[in-house]
């Protein structure tokens, strides 16, 4: 007779315990055992028991886990179980779901060098079955549910985290004192553009477009009365003259609300990098096509043109940064990710293990978005200038427009020409972190492949990638280890870093509404020296629309309870020593970055914090 003792960890989660005893079958390259029962298991315990067999059963390659019912159906979370065999090898089996029924459920062993022998995809061994659903045409697509409650219990947020969520969109909320105090300055207005929350949209600008014809004779005044005595053309050609151009908003239909028409325009902004390394904005025009009632404003202009026109490119911006940068490029994109990775990974592949922790709670909360926020009833179509309608179009262009580079931040910062402006905070971390996860990601799966062959014959891989392209965006194939370094790299970037750069600062922005208002409900001035500060107040949204969107951006920008940071991984997918090890180096080095963030930001009358890792979340659950 030989023993195997099998080591139980019950998660520690509420009702993780399981009143009905789960059994537990071994099977392996000789053999199997019979089912035997453990004792009751409470939340957080971990228990031990012997299984006999009258003779070994080779080397373990799964374990079936079952809990019969007896007086009634429960829980119960298995974290992981661990198990050693007579000739003292140890195997383990990460589990980390919840088994409500009392089927039986089989799980391979957890060690990921396995993987590249023993190819098995079929349901039994996939953690869940997840189908895709086609939201709308033209985006990506979403995991399909009918309900919350139709969500694997994987996926769900934990009781604590739904009702935090549910009571914070009736929370009241207050104003940022600096925001307030500095919104009106082109040198804050500038700002925005590398260190808020839509870092995505400047780029150097080369060469003025044909449709925003700014003139030396017009800009030569303004560098006048700024005593920097420079050409437009000249600037240009030095490299300080950047652009944001708002053209996926161009021809969109704008919202109406509460039976009042409301105004979004598609401006062009022309800013410039003055001798003291600020961003000043030196020229908008707030319609794509140039016509005698769209005129081109200066800082020049009357005081409440000027501000009006900034006020305008603030309100285009808040539907550019909701839809495209925020809502496409990192939740719809993570939840087609996470879902393809579900589908196609059984849970002891290594990319299961590596990706897993950044998909938490992303299916539910994109459910919770559709449902609550995009839906027709919900409350973007309430208060955003772009409406239900206006919104479906801005995505599909956004995701006809994406190119993969521009999901690669350095790739994005060269292609956008600003490797070298000063003070851009976003471009600065974000690059340190892409690399930073980069070595990590390059350690991990070159532990795992040995060549570009094992990646290319990897069949569970290439489905991952097919399925992400299929229902998602682009169209790529991987046949080098170099190449998917890159790609996952990318995934736990945009899941991570990119989604805490574009999400966490929405309140600090935006809670003082005229700094980004969501809607207009007056059209632009038509011709110079017309606005007042009256006519201004008259085209900002109104209380009702203000507090609605207040409370929205409040509800995405707070921290929840059961935060996880990036780099920290609470469940021990991993079991082998040099990815164990390459994540303590991956810790390490996270913990240094945020350590030289917290120091340069002492300095810094706005310090930016939305790449630190220590307040940056593992994934898109927010």
């Amino acid at each position: 007779m030989v023993n195997y003792k099998v080591t139980v960890s019950t998660g520690n989660l509420a009702n993780a315990g399981t009143f009905n005893r789960a059994r537990i079958k071994l099977v392996g390259t000789d053999g199997e055992s019979k089912r035997k029962a453990s004792s009751y298991t409470r939340r957080g315990t971990v228990s031990s028991f012997t299984v006999s067999c009258p003779v070994s059963i080779g080397k373990l390659v799964l374990i079936e886990l079952d809990k019969p019912r007896l007086l009634f159906e429960d829980l119960w979370f298995p974290a992981k179980i661990e198990v050693k065999s007579p000739e003292e090898d140890t195997y383990n089996f990460p589990i980390y779901r919840w088994i409500n029924d009392s089927k039986v459920h089989r799980f391979r062993e957890g060690t990921g060098l396995q993987k590249l022998t023993v190819k098995s995809s079929s349901p039994a061994f996939l953690p869940f079955f997840h189908s895709w659903e086609v939201y709308a045409e033209g985006i990506p697509h979403c995991m399909k549910a009918e309900c919350f409650f139709s969500l694997p219990s994987k996926d769900r947020f934990s009781f604590t985290k739904d009702i935090e969520l549910i009571s914070t969109l009736y929370n009241s909320v207050l104003f940022q004192d600096y925001v307030q105090e500095h919104w009106k300055e082109d040198a804050f207005f500038g700002y925005q553009y590398l260190n808020g929350t839509n870092p995505m949209l400047i780029r150097r600008c080369s060469a003025l477009p044909d449709n925003f014809p700014v003139t030396d004779d017009m800009v030569i005044i303004l560098t006048f009365i700024q005593k920097i005595h420079v050409y437009l053309v000249y600037e240009i050609y030095k490299g300080n003259i950047f652009l944001c151009d708002y053209k996926l908003l161009d021809g969109v239909k704008a919202n109406t609300i509460n039976e009042k028409q409301q105004y979004l325009m598609a401006p062009l902004v022309l800013l410039h990098k003055t001798p003291d390394d600020k961003l000043m904005p030196i020229a908008i025009q707030l319609k794509q096509t140039p016509a005698d009632d769209n005129p081109i404003f200066f800082p020049t202009d009357s005081e409440y043109d000027w501000l009006m026109a900034k006020i305008f490119v603030r309100s285009a911006d808040f539907s550019e940064h909701q839809l495209n940068v925020h809502l496409l490029r990192t939740h719809l994109l993570a939840e087609v990710f996470a879902v393809s990775l579900l589908r196609n990974m059984p849970m002891v592949h290594p990319l299961y293990k590596l990706l897993i922790p950044h998909t938490r709670d992303t299916l539910e909360i994109n459910f919770f978005a559709r449902h609550f926020l995009i839906s027709k009833n919900g409350i973007y179509p309430k208060i955003a200038a772009s409406g239900r309608e206006g919104m479906m179009t801005i995505l599909k262009r956004s995701l006809s427009s994406m190119t993969y580079s521009s999901l690669c931040i350095p790739d994005d910062i060269a292609e956008r020409g600003v490797e070298a402006l000063p003070n851009f905070y976003y471009r600065d971390d974000g690059l340190k972190l892409w690399d930073i996860i980069q070595r990590f990601v390059q350690g991990v799966l070159s532990y795992y492949y040995k060549n570009d062959t094992e990646v290319q014959t990897d069949s569970e891989l290439q489905k991952w990638i097919s399925d992400i392209f299929e229902h998602g965006f682009l169209s790529q194939s991987f046949t080098t280890l170099s190449e998917l370094v890159k790609f996952v790299t990318m995934v736990i970037f945009t899941c991570s870093g990119q989604h805490s750069a574009v999400n966490t600062g929405q309140y600090d922005y935006g809670g003082w509404m005229p700094n980004t208002p969501s809607t207009m409900q007056l059209p632009p001035p038509t011709t110079k020296g017309t606005t007042s500060e009256a006519r201004m107040l008259q085209t900002l949204p109104n209380k009702g629309t203000t507090a609605k969107t207040m409370a929205a951006l409040w509800l995405l920008s707070k921290e929840p309870s059961d935060f996880v940071p990036l780099g920290q991984y609470p469940e021990d997918h991993f079991s082998e020593r040099i990815p164990c090890g390459l994540i303590k180096v991956f810790k390490g080095e996270l913990e240094v970055l945020s350590a030289v963030i917290n120091i340069r930001n002492q300095n810094l009358d706005v310090p930016y914090t939305y790449m630190d890792p220590m307040k940056v979340e593992n994934s898109v659950a927010l």
